[in-house]
């Protein structure tokens, strides 16, 4: 299957991004350029899921070394450094963006010592090989995860973990594409994902342009339809898995994985190993982005749905402990 590229480098280095801000009725291709632009598409989320946010602050570092190429070795060291920090301040929960800019990182430890004229290609040569070994993974999950979807079933998926959040196939769509284009006959239902409702703006962007039989559900309407029997598995992506399995994805997955527990509805999460994190021992150690309250409020309306003064909640994601957890399908195999 051929997509676009959520994220792209040019051949004459610009660095491109869809707004996933204006889908599904805006397809906006924005030229990012400058650490403050870059820094803010990542907080804005006109760039947005766990490899793709990687993959984009890779180009966003090799294009800031361009931009101090006229510094000495020492100055052009410590210019990039600061920008790899603010990079990786943007979002905190999401581990493929750290694990990205450490390996652009350890490029400019490697080569401390030399010329800013050698060490800007090899930047370059990093984020490429960053980009091409996430697409080869997301091939990787779809061969692994196609065999457990069989002709008649009803998927759920929350949020949205396609070509738009990776660089090509996904993670939890990738086994869908795959499926679909094998002839498989199955129905997608996906949920909407409150309060930033990337499952209705993307993931239902996606599939329906793909051609695969979606029917977009609000969030809490899951259980009803695993209790009347339409769902029979499972698939979501993660933005950070602990050392002990527990998983991190966008706010809701928790209430998902529990319902399908309960209904005896296999769970799969689609990762890969770049979203692994054994540095963190269990999802109690994972730090929750916090978000603005007016995403609940008033993002979406028209009109504020609130009241000015209410308190609101607004945590990015939840975490999903890995006994509610029936696999993680990665390009290594499913644990």
């Amino acid at each position: 299957m051929t997509v676009p590229k959520s994220v792209e480098l040019t051949a004459d280095d610009r660095l491109l991004i869809i707004d996933q801000t204006l889908l599904p009725n805006q397809v906006v291709f924005l030229d990012i350029r400058g650490r403050e632009a870059m820094v803010d598409a990542i907080r804005r989320l006109q760039v947005r899921g766990a490899p793709a946010i990687g993959i984009f602050a890779a180009y966003c570092v090799y294009l800031l070394a361009l931009s101090h190429a006229s510094l000495s070795g020492a100055d052009f060291q410590q210019a990039l450094r600061a920008d790899i920090c603010a990079l990786r301040s943007s979002r905190p929960t999401a581990v493929n963006l750290a694990w990205a800019l450490e390996r652009m990182d350890k490029v400019l430890r490697q080569h401390k010592n030399e010329d800013p004229a050698r060490i800007i290609p090899l930047l370059r040569q990093e984020a490429k090989a960053i980009d091409d070994e996430d697409a080869a993974v997301s091939r990787i999950i779809a061969q692994l995860g196609e065999p457990l979807i069989h002709n008649g079933m009803g998927i759920l998926t929350h949020c949205n973990a396609g070509w738009l959040a990776t660089s090509r196939l996904g993670t939890a769509l990738a086994p869908l594409y795959l499926a679909h284009e094998h002839g498989k006959d199955f129905r997608v239902y996906c949920d909407e994902t409150r309060p930033l409702l990337q499952g209705a703006r993307l993931t239902a962007y996606e599939l329906s342009a793909a051609g695969i039989n979606t029917t977009l559900i609000c969030d809490n309407m899951a259980a009803s339809l695993m209790a009347a029997g339409k769902i029979d598995i499972v698939f979501v992506g993660a933005d950070r898995v602990a050392a002990n399995g527990d998983v991190a994805n966008k706010i809701g997955t928790l209430s998902v994985a529990v319902n399908a527990a309960y209904f005896g509805i296999p769970f799969y999460v689609c990762a890969p190993c770049s979203t692994l994190d054994p540095s963190t021992a269990s999802g109690k150690d994972i730090v929750i982005e916090q978000r603005d309250p007016e995403e609940v409020r008033s993002l979406w309306y028209s009109q504020p749905m609130a009241p000015r003064d209410i308190n609101i909640c607004n945590p990015a994601f939840d975490v999903t402990p890995r006994s509610l957890i029936t696999g993680i399908i990665t390009e290594k195999g499913i644990i």
